[in-house]
């Protein structure tokens, strides 16, 4: 009884998350007449690829494939300074010994509890004063230094055994080399983990962008869609179509690193 119970409720708590997709999917399959039907139906009638081909050729007002394109950029690059200032910082607080480190770990911990919209104008600022306003490094670079990245990755350092790297000095290796050579090859699925993350946060990322970018060539995938929620009336199969063209890479990102999240992540003790 007790199993069935389970299974019943994970089947409802599935249903949940995935029949709000599966809505999304479908309407971005049907025409502007049949999307606007109260109550909406699960099934298109007729299948119609209008919103894709609004979407796709809504010419230099709205360049979505531009917008597409400056995401996948700003995402990336984005998760790769994430990598290399958590893992270094990690590294350096799980491993070295110096003065004030369990005050420094504590400061930076303290920064996850700071809600984010309180930083967007001191961000604002620091962005137009190194004139990043209006370029793809302002939507990469200050959200560069994650303190959520730094914990995690110290957790999961914390677990490797330190019989490795003092064998690694034994055999004349310097503290660099270390962390190149025998920490971050066992620290695979914590990496893994941190960029899948850190690229969705930026890749999802709607407030940030819509206050630093201006043209509309150069916003991301997020902004941009803003737009095409009209004052009046929404188009809601070009909508859908969107939102199912941002849905894609976060989609495909997770289904190739899914192994390695779920071991990074019960190696690192941060599960539930």
């Amino acid at each position: 009884m007790r199993r069935t119970l389970f299974y019943a409720a994970l089947v409802v708590l599935t249903a949940v998350f995935v029949l709000p997709l599966v809505l999304m999917l479908v309407t971005s399959f049907k025409d502007y007449s049949d999307a606007q039907q109260s109550p909406p139906t699960w099934l298109p009638d007729p299948v119609s690829t209008y919103g894709y081909g609004q979407l796709l050729e809504a010419g230099s007002q709205n360049p979505v494939l531009r917008w597409f394109v400056n995401s996948m950029l700003a995402a990336t690059l984005h998760a790769g300074l994430v990598l290399v200032t958590a893992s270094t910082a990690a590294y350096a607080l799980a491993r070295m010994r110096f003065r004030g480190r369990g005050f420094m770990f504590a400061l930076i911990v303290a920064t996850l509890f700071v809600p984010p919209a309180t930083l967007i104008i001191p961000n604002f600022l620091v962005a137009d004063t190194f004139d990043w306003l209006d370029t793809l490094t302002v939507v990469v670079v200050p959200g560069a230094a994650s303190a959520f990245g730094v914990f995690f990755l110290r957790q999961f350092f914390l677990s490797l055994p330190s019989e490795l790297e003092e064998a690694a000095v034994l055999d004349g290796a310097n503290q660099w080399q270390i962390f190149v050579r025998v920490v971050l090859p066992l620290s695979k699925p914590a990496l893994a983990t941190l960029t899948v993350l850190s690229f969705l946060s930026n890749w999802n990322d709607f407030l940030w962008p819509i206050y630093v970018l201006f043209s509309a060539d150069r916003l991301t995938l997020p902004a941009g869609l803003g737009l095409l929620q009209g004052a009046y009336v929404s188009d809601y199969p070009v909508i859908m179509a969107g939102a199912v063209l941002a849905s894609v890479p976060a989609l495909i990102l997770f289904v190739l690193a899914q192994r390695y999240i779920i071991e990074g992540v019960s190696r690192s003790g941060l599960k539930g």
